[in-house]
């Protein structure tokens, strides 16, 4: 089976090197379309370039709205030459065993399943501070929490994406949700989904940071692999710990955002 990464960036320089290189090794390409960075995230992916070669496909598509970010999306899919697409984010890092399990459930499942339903670790304050369970609100496959669709068979008929950014799907022919087909699966094989960290030193024009602070995690905690390379100088560490101001602010905010939760 061929397996395509699907990657659109904006703004990305604080985790894309950490993204795409827990996936690049396991998938046949990394297609990569930056809209409109100003930052170093366009120079750190030509960095990957010339480690990775023909792996990573890279095209600077130029800023867009986010009705436009759909059309690109929809272009991306459709200049998928493969069996099966990854959607992965700039803020999304594999563990090599999930990546591997979902390599693995492809190669030998592809006949009879349409997508995979992995579950995220999402980071809160700074990487070592998970969010707790209660804050995620999807709903797939009878499950509520920090679940997400990231694996999905191009064979679906009529398989296109519509709805503008921030609410973009995934829809077959009859306009149904990927997710709520009948051979859609779940594996325990989660990523890190670092979207409520800070990701750029430049403005983002869909930031979701927050000002939270999560679980800690234990001393002996294992990151995903990708986070131990040798990286660029020009990337800053993934492991800067919350502190001053924001911690502050974090610390103070956190049983609020939890007070709303429950109240939701």
């Amino acid at each position: 089976m061929k397996i395509f990464a699907n990657t659109i960036v904006n703004n990305e320089e604080n985790f894309i090197w950490f993204s795409i290189m827990s996936v690049v090794d396991f998938v046949d390409k990394v297609m990569v379309w930056d809209s409109g960075s100003t930052d170093k995230t366009v120079e750190i992916i030509n960095e990957i370039k010339k480690i990775k070669g023909n792996k990573i496909e890279f095209k600077e598509v130029g800023t867009v709205d986010k009705y436009q970010f759909t059309q690109m999306r929809q272009k991306m899919l459709d200049e998928s030459k493969c069996d099966w697409i990854l959607i992965l984010d700039g803020d999304e890092i594999w563990w090599e065993d999930s990546i591997k399990k979902i390599i693995k459930t492809i190669n030998e499942r592809s006949a009879e399943i349409d997508g995979i339903v992995v579950p995220m670790k999402v980071p809160v304050g700074d990487i070592y501070h998970f969010q707790e369970e209660a804050a995620g609100q999807y709903q797939i496959l009878n499950r509520k929490g920090h679940y997400s669709l990231r694996v999905i068979n191009k064979k679906i008929p009529g398989l296109h994406v519509d709805w503008p950014y921030g609410k973009e799907s995934f829809l077959d022919k009859k306009n149904r949700l990927i997710q709520k087909r009948e051979k859609i699966i779940f594996i325990d094989a989660p990523y890190l989904h670092v979207t409520h960290l800070q990701r750029s030193s430049f403005k983002r024009k869909y930031d979701k940071f927050k000002y939270e602070l999560g679980k800690r995690v234990s001393k002996d905690f294992k990151f995903p692999e990708s986070l131990y390379l040798e990286y660029p100088s020009i990337i800053p560490s993934p492991f800067g710990k919350i502190s001053g101001l924001s911690k502050i602010k974090s610390q103070l905010l956190t049983p609020l955002r939890k007070i709303k939760r429950r109240l939701l």
